[in-house]
């Protein structure tokens, strides 16, 4: 099982920019990729718990009461698309996004799900609750810095601002498995709509302040003095790296100042939503606006979509509504900046939940909800020349599988790597030295073609 990283951080007062500059443990053999010139990056919007698609995007209003639920669809701004009455906004912005509904895998277990969600691969030798382990697939801006190495000090990916993880389970995925945690994305766990947000790995000791550190050299020895005071883990690198990416990060400030979300207008802040949801996902556009390559942010802790009881009150009252104010003002925004065209935004979950309500017994009532459902669900994908204001594949008359071809976490993959400048075909190798492909599914070439559903 990995560490929460959160523990290391709040132990130290200093910068610790390079905390995840540990060894790496395998080594890549592949070139990147570089089919587009443009730098792109990822906004992963990642559902945990896995939300229910037949009540948010692929509504059956035709289907038995047990089956449909007593959630409604709305007609969106695009004729023919209808999605849940409880996403207004998103509704009216239908020609900004594509939806999938027709994703699909046979992984019902959330930690497997997880896994492979989010690394474009399955998880090695999975069973039911398969903790974190460095033997896991690399998620996809480990692969990407391996790859693509950052060149200007700024992180290649960030998760924010929950760490997946539930007494001894820890969700895999969420690191660079076997490349070794050299590569592993900055995990931030704190809430950015706190009105005492700060990143620790981001401040200075007592002492010292952005505005202060004008020498370069003043800041490096400064943080060898305090390398002298810091238990190291074993088996780490030398501290130069950390510092090298500590001292490059601060003195240009972009990353540190985009994590400062009272620089934005107060107005903007209220579009997104002064909750956790709306700051996260405002924060992500900030931070891959920075460079910051690949930003996964997880909306809630854990299972919080997991709506085995209570499923419709959930979503229609603490669910829906926070993330369809963000995710609206984050299209608004990247649509108005051009941004849009160099940022692939996705929205999903591990799997999605069953079309059969089932009950779970209240303190006074029986409570309707949803299982889980591998077999089909909904993915929305935006940016980066994706082809908006599309349905991409079927489902049945209840949304329990795909009447058209399904798509996996394999070819959501396949998609971000291809967006990302990476060959999915790439040879990557494990700690055994054992070869074998980055990634084995195919690109979604119905999300960048208008002809092809």
């Amino acid at each position: 099982m990995i560490p929460n990283h959160n523990a290391g951080m709040t132990r130290r007062s200093m910068i610790q920019a390079g905390f995840s500059g540990l060894l790496g443990l395998s080594t890549l053999n592949a070139q990147a990729f570089a089919k587009n010139k443009a730098d792109k990056s990822i906004i992963l919007i990642f559902l945990t718990g896995a939300p229910s698609h037949i009540d948010m995007f692929d509504l059956k209003p035709d289907a038995p009461e047990e089956i449909r639920g007593s959630f409604k669809p709305i007609q969106t701004n695009v004729t023919g698309i209808q999605i849940s009455e409880h996403l207004p906004k998103l509704a009216q912005r239908a020609d900004k996004y594509a939806l999938i509904r027709s994703m699909a895998h046979k992984e019902n277990n959330h930690l497997v799900a997880t896994h492979h969600t989010i690394t474009g691969h399955q998880q090695p030798g999975a069973f039911f609750d398969k903790v974190a382990s460095r033997d896991d697939w690399p998620n996809y801006s480990a692969a990407l810095d391996f790859l693509q190495p950052a060149t200007k000090g700024i992180p290649t990916g960030i998760n924010l601002p929950t760490f997946l993880q539930e007494g001894p389970l820890t969700w895999p995925g969420q690191h660079a498995g076997f490349l070794g945690p050299k590569h592993d994305p900055w995990q931030i766990t704190d809430d950015p709509s706190k009105a005492d947000f700060k990143v620790n790995n981001l401040n200075f000791h007592e002492g010292l302040s952005i505005s202060r550190v004008t020498d370069r050299k003043t800041l490096l020895a400064e943080l060898n003095h305090q390398q002298r005071k810091i238990d190291l883990l074993e088996n780490t690198q030398k501290m130069d790296d950390q510092q090298r990416m500590a001292l490059s990060l601060l003195a240009s400030g972009s990353v540190a100042k985009a994590f400062d979300l009272n620089q934005e207008p107060i107005a903007s802040r209220e579009r997104y939503g002064m909750h956790s949801f709306g700051q996260s996902i405002l924060l992500a556009r900030r931070l891959t606006k920075a460079g910051v390559r690949v930003v996964q942010a997880n909306m809630g802790r854990v299972q919080n979509w997991d709506t085995h009881g209570n499923n419709f009150d959930r979503l229609k009252n603490s669910l829906l509504p926070p993330l369809d104010q963000g995710v609206s003002a984050l299209l608004d925004d990247l649509y108005a900046t051009g941004d849009i065209q160099n940022t692939l935004v996705i929205l999903c979950g591990e799997f999605g939940r069953t079309p059969k309500i089932s009950f779970q017994q209240g303190s006074n009532s029986k409570q309707p909800g949803r299982d889980h459902w591998a077999p089909c669900y909904t993915a929305l994908f935006a940016g980066a020349d994706v082809v908006p204001g599309k349905i991409i594949g079927k489902s049945d008359k209840i949304a329990a599988y795909p009447t058209t071809i399904p798509y996996s976490p394999d070819d959501l993959g396949a998609t971000v790597y291809q967006i990302l400048g990476i060959d999915p075909a790439s040879e990557i190798r494990d700690r055994q030295n054992r070869p074998s492909q980055l990634n084995r599914g195919k690109m979604i070439q119905s999300l960048f073609d208008s002809n092809i559903v």
